[in-house]
Parts: structure tokens; C-alpha cells; sequence
């Protein structure tokens, strides 16, 4: 199938590109379930990233769904597919020199470490977003938790479908214990301590 299909070298590299950009690139993966607040942190640290100079950009699990993902459910299969096709457009991001934010529920290990094994060495920040299910399902923000109570939406994670919770990542946030700016700038304060800002 892919025989035919020759990897085309460029002129300017991924060392050129990140010294241009004067930061270093990484994937902060954003995991936990819904409700945790993955995408309210991202957005908080992105827009911190910003502020200080550095090239950014957030892939939103909904927003990715409403356009690359559009047509897949959320049965084992599609979420493994979804997965996959973000950890492939976050390497783009990362060659381009690119601090990228990828904020979903992302339920299973094996995907979150096919998505390390995609980077480079120190490439792959994986951020647990770690709330208890009572409180996602307290704040419920979409109304999700009470449409998948009501058999509603099958193979929600945390109801029907499993989490596989992350037994390693680089950081561990609590929401029902830290506000958002606090655990915006724990992630921050990482990056500066791994020297990708200044």
C-alpha cells in the first residue's frame, strides 16, 4: 500500500525552526475525564504561552470532532482512531517547531503511549487532569453525565466505558483541590524547570 510513497526531505529543519521560534517544541497531552477540566487548563496555559512570546496551538477534542474526526462515534474502535489521527497531526505540529496542546478524554494507555512513541525523546508531556468522577459529573458543563445516566450517549467513559488512568505522567493536576490558575502554572513552572521556555 505504501510502496509507492517516498518520504520527502525539507530544506529548513526542526532545529532550524525551534531556534527561530526560541522555545522548545513539545505536546502537552491533556488527559482526563470529561468534565475534569482539560480544556479550560489548556486554554489557560496557552493563553500564558502567549503572553510570553511562544508559538501555540490547542487541539480541543470537540472542536477536532466538529471537523478532521467528523463521522467517527465513540465506540473502543473510533476513540482508537481519533486518537491515533491527533497524535498524527500533533507530531506535524511539534516538526513545525509548534508548543501544542491536545485536550481529550484519550481513555485508553495504549493510545497515549503511541502517541509518546510518535515524539521525541522529552517531546511528550503527558498532563493527568486528575478529578474525581463525582465532581466531573457534579459540574457536568454539556449535560453529558446526565444524558449517559439516562442511556442516552453508550460508552461514556467513567459510566459505561473504562479510564485507563495514568500510572506517570510528567504532571498531575488536581481540580477539585487547585483553581485553574494554579494548575496553569504548574505547567508552566514544568516547562521553564525542563528549559522548553524561559
Amino acid at each position: 500500500m505504501t510502496e509507492n510513497i517516498v518520504w520527502h526531505s525539507r530544506t529548513v529543519s526542526k532545529a532550524q525552526k525551534q531556534a527561530h521560534k526560541g522555545h522548545k517544541p513539545v505536546l502537552l497531552w491533556y488527559t482526563g475525564l470529561s468534565g475534569s477540566g482539560k480544556s479550560t487548563i489548556a486554554n489557560a496555559v496557552e493563553a500564558r504561552l502567549f503572553e510570553l512570546g511562544c508559538h501555540t496551538y490547542l487541539l480541543d477534542g470537540d472542536n477536532v470532532r466538529l471537523g478532521l474526526n467528523k463521522g467517527l462515534t465513540f465506540s473502543d474502535e473510533d476513540r482508537v482512531e481519533n486518537i491515533r489521527r491527533i497524535s498524527e497531526v500533533a507530531k506535524l505540529f511539534v516538526d513545525a517547531g509548534v508548543i501544542v496542546s491536545t485536550a481529550f478524554i484519550s481513555p485508553f494507555k495504549q493510545d497515549r503511549e503511541q502517541a509518546r512513541k510518535l515524539m521525541e525523546e522529552g517531546e511528550f508531556i503527558e498532563v493527568f487532569v486528575d478529578t474525581p468522577l463525582e465532581v466531573c459529573e457534579s459540574r457536568d458543563p454539556k449535560g453529558l453525565y446526565k444524558k449517559a445516566r439516562a442511556g442516552e450517549i453508550p460508552n461514556f467513559t467513567g459510566i459505561d466505558s473504562i479510564f485507563d488512568i495514568p500510572t506517570r505522567p510528567e504532571l498531575h493536576l488536581k481540580t477539585a483541590e487547585q483553581s485553574v490558575k494554579q494548575c496553569a502554572e504548574k505547567v508552566i513552572k514544568y516547562l521553564q524547570q525542563q528549559q522548553i521556555i524561559t
